[in-house]
């Protein structure tokens, strides 16, 4: 049984308009309560908000959305749909999810759907490895299907409660789930290409592949098997919507409320006071500020003492389409492997003072506008579309490089080695507009300068993982990437929905029957 934050619970105040803030909103007015989500930003979304330019915008966070029935779900909390927000929410399947680029010059696909994907690697790789991956995509839907509703929908309060649910404990045991991914998954296929497509998402929780538990083999069955997608108009739109669906119901959204304290009574919250002096009474309070600022807001010297994940350098920016419809291929994700692998991880996940920018990169480019040509921007005469690039890097902790001083120069590396592997004219024609760096990831108040927050190490994963009901205070509850189930857009709005729970208890929904065998589109 969930355990509930004690008093009624009547009006919540949530500190952050990002996805999980917003998701428990709306399951906390779906159950009756009076909310109020405080946002210090002009708009919400959190790490999966907008950068705006002057002729366009583009999403300055996460660009691969998976399980999107999450959001009708939290929209149907409060009678709301995907039809009836402004905007309305229209939700592209992506076929292929990926492009991937070795530096052999050979290419693969990826493909949510079995067929699609099992003629691409017969094509690419043999009828061997096709077959090979039929059975490895059957283990990642077993190890789905026994997960999802024990360790990734639930709320933790001790690591006990792993055996309230002994047959699925078996299950999982018996699925190897407590063994190493990348092992596992090479046990299945032998082309070193498919291993890193079928493990390389380890990274999203912050682990390399040969260290991350199996268990997270969920991780790339919900990006290559339940499907990757894409909402019109940009990531963005998520929250736009959800925004538009909780204030249409009744909820109180102030946007520019920089949360500055929290003004307790014992160890009851009972006021959010912003930094321009209002204040913001409430019964409950749910906090998804970011782990590497949220000690004060508890009262708090310092919180628990968490390993971080690795960080990322992100490009913002337009490019000629002239220039890009030239490129090999017109997919929505690139995958561009370097020739390098394990020395990658290495080297991203040092231990502290140790950590080292990529020798040998590995990117992710993002043209969002090949699945939504409504993206593109003209400017006298000449078509343009978004472009962004991500490069993995270490963390503050792990390398604690003068960003300030270093980011044009890296820059201009990333650009001259995309040009060397055939992104021609990237890095004479790509006019970049924003440059994220740990530096100014740590300036929005994240753990170590990384968006990825805490890392998903055996101490730091499901019942080990900061907990989302704080036990020093008696109603106030986390929410957000730091806290149960974890990083990753999915796992945020489950999150806010597990949130929502520890003040009303199940009724807040509905649980959602998510199959492991069949992909959503």
């Amino acid at each position: 049984m969930t355990r509930t934050i004690s008093g009624s619970g009547d009006h919540v105040v949530i500190v952050g308009g990002g996805l999980a803030g917003l998701c428990a909103g709306l399951h906390l007015l779906g159950a009756g309560k009076q909310v109020t989500i405080l946002e210090r930003n002009d708009h919400v979304g959190g790490r999966v908000g907008v950068y705006d330019f002057d002729d366009y915008q583009i999403d300055n966070g996460a660009t691969v959305l998976t399980m999107p029935n999450l959001i009708t779900e939290a929209l149907a909390a409060v009678g709301a749909d995907a039809d009836s927000t402004t905007p309305p929410l229209r939700i592209l399947p992506l076929a292929p999810a990926y492009h991937a680029r070795f530096s052999d010059g050979s290419d693969i696909d990826v493909y949510s759907d079995t067929n699609a994907m099992f003629a691409e690697i017969e094509k690419k790789c043999g009828t061997e490895d096709a077959r090979s991956y039929l059975t490895m995509r059957q283990w990642l839907a077993d190890l789905f299907e026994v997960e999802y509703p024990t360790m990734m929908d639930e709320s933790f309060d001790s690591p006990l409660d792993l055996l309230s649910s002994p047959r699925a404990l078996l299950r999982f045991l018996m699925l190897g789930g407590f063994g190493k991914l990348g092992r596992k998954v090479a046990k299945f296929i032998d082309d070193e290409r498919l291993v890193r497509l079928f493990t390389f998402q380890a990274l999203y929780a912050g682990v390399a592949p040969a260290k991350a538990l199996a268990a997270y083999g969920a991780i790339p069955y919900m990006d290559t098997c339940l499907g990757v997608f894409y909402p019109e108009g940009g990531m963005r739109t998520i929250a736009a919507s959800m925004a538009d669906a909780f204030t249409t119901a009744g909820g109180q959204l102030e946007l520019h409320a920089d949360v500055a304290r929290i003004e307790y009574d014992g160890k009851r919250a009972r006021a959010a006071v912003t930094a321009d002096g209002r204040e913001f009474g409430c019964d409950a309070l749910i906090l998804t500020v970011d782990f590497g600022s949220i000690a004060p807001l508890l009262d708090k010297r310092r919180s628990r003492k968490l390993r971080a994940s690795p960080s990322a350098v992100v490009l913002h920016g337009t490019i000629p389409v002239r220039v890009s419809d030239e490129w090999a291929a017109p997919a929505h994700h690139t995958i561009d492997f370097g020739a390098a692998w394990a020395t990658t991880f290495e080297e991203l996940t040092a231990s502290r003072g140790r950590g080292r920018l990529m020798s040998d990169p590995s990117l992710l480019v993002t043209r969002p506008a090949v699945t939504d040509p409504g993206l593109r921007i003209e400017r006298a005469g000449v078509t343009y579309e978004p472009l962004s690039v991500l490069a993995p890097c270490p963390n503050l902790v792990c390398a604690p490089l003068e960003w300030g001083a270093l980011t044009d120069a890296y820059v201009r590396e990333l650009l001259d080695e995309l040009e060397r592997r055939g992104y021609t004219g990237i890095s004479t024609e790509y006019v970049v507009d924003h440059v994220d760096t740990p530096q100014t990831w740590l300036d929005k108040g994240m753990l170590a300068g990384t968006p990825f927050s805490a890392s998903h190490l055996f101490r730091q994963t499901g019942p080990f993982r900061t907990r989302n009901l704080v036990p020093s205070k008696e109603n106030v509850v986390l929410a957000g990437c730091g806290t149960t189930p974890g990083v990753g857009v999915p796992t945020v709005l489950i999150s806010g929905k597990l949130a929502a729970e520890r003040i009303v208890g199940r009724q807040v929904r509905g649980r959602s029957k998510i199959s492991a065998l069949e992909p959503l589109n």
